[in-house]
């Protein structure tokens, strides 16, 4: 049960991650104005979110009863 949640979590952290990332780089005129480290920090405080909002739970684990 708990590498279902970790796989389930980490799942939701990644696609949260690229998200951030494609929003942040997306709101700069040209590539070449993209703060990275904005990127990379707000990239990864998102994922760690994520995980941490997973752990209320996830409707993708379903409990055996």
């Amino acid at each position: 049960m708990i590498a279902k949640w970790w796989k389930a979590a980490g799942i939701r952290a990644v696609r949260t991650v690229a998200q951030t990332a494609i929003g942040i780089i997306g709101a700069s005129v040209v590539l070449s104005d993209v703060n990275w480290v904005t990127v990379a920090s707000a990239s990864v405080l998102a994922g760690v979110l994520s995980l941490l909002t997973s752990v209320a739970g996830l409707p993708e684990i379903k409990e055996d009863k």
